[in-house]
């Protein structure tokens, strides 16, 4: 509870200067420069854990913590969303009643395009997700949508996410519509915001909070966050969403969740997944 406490306080002077090194431009439109966050953020993560390589950051608090590190490698020789992924695969190639499918929607028949997501629409004007779009593919073609936070939906997106593994995060801005800066500067906003009951933001825990005991829980690092999601946590026993863990994240902070895809958390993703611009998509993964 201390520890808590002491980020709830925003930590020290020094702590709210690494911050400020994280994140590179302002906070408003005329000076937000999504580039130079990417690279401080790249930089603060490479002079606090000189040691780990960036590209491994796509592993998450395993690439910074050595004890942490040790186990997870053990759980992946027997990777416990194998056959969530199976199953995922089954999904994805079940025709719909009208007998197209939800390789009709995506580009490149949806197979290796994780990289890409989440993306600018410019005629819908918002942020598109994987898991948006594949919900979206079964409405156009008659069908219900899943349920977003974990189930069918979480297992094909983790096996669109297999197929991309590897493949460089390419997440673009459009220079030509502004609203796609204003959307990445919202979801900025949001991740250094602090809110809820214990005044926290998402950056007090995965940016100078990251590998720093909370409770039972190392909080994993802002870079590399998105890469490898859905993800397996043996706390949940099965495959969830980034946005279920947002709300997770939110519920640990004692802040009120949002609903699954709502704006603000989209732009959030679009945030993040920026930063992790030229790492390779990761997913699915294993957590704790």
């Amino acid at each position: 509870m201390k520890i808590i406490k002491k980020l709830a306080l925003g930590l020290s002077v020094a702590a709210a200067a690494q911050m400020a090194q994280a994140a590179d431009s302002g906070f408003d439109l005329a000076t937000v420069d999504p580039e130079a966050d990417r690279i401080a953020l790249q930089k603060y993560f490479q002079s606090r854990f000189p040691k780990a390589e960036i590209n491994d950051y796509v592993n998450g608090i395993y690439a910074v913590d050595a004890d942490s590190r040790e186990q997870w490698e053990e759980l992946e020789e027997f990777p416990p969303y194998e056959f969530a992924v199976e199953e995922g695969e089954t999904l994805f190639n079940t025709p719909f009643a009208n007998g197209k499918g939800y390789a009709d929607c995506f580009e490149n028949g949806g197979i290796g395009i994780r990289q890409n997501y989440p993306y600018w629409n410019k005629e819908a004007g918002t942020v598109k997700t994987l898991e948006m779009e594949i919900n979206e593919c079964r409405e156009a073609n008659g069908e219900q949508p899943l349920k977003w936070a974990k189930g069918d939906l979480a297992k094909i997106s983790a096996y669109m996410a297999w197929t991309s593994r590897d493949k460089p995060i390419n997440i673009e801005i459009p220079a030509d519509d502004p609203r796609a800066k204003a959307a990445y500067l919202d979801g900025k906003k949001f991740f250094y915001a602090k809110r809820g009951q214990l005044t926290l933001s998402c950056a007090n825990c995965h940016v100078q909070g990251s590998n720093i005991r909370i409770r039972a829980d190392l909080p994993s690092p802002q870079l590399g966050h998105t890469s490898h999601f859905p993800v397996f946590r043996s706390k949940w026993g099965e495959l969830g969403t980034l946005h279920r863990r947002y709300k997770g994240c939110h519920k640990d902070s004692r802040s009120k969740p949002l609903g699954h895809q709502v704006e603000v958390y989209r732009n959030l993703e679009y945030f993040q997944s920026y930063m992790n611009n030229g790492l390779v998509v990761n997913g699915p993964g294993a957590r704790k």
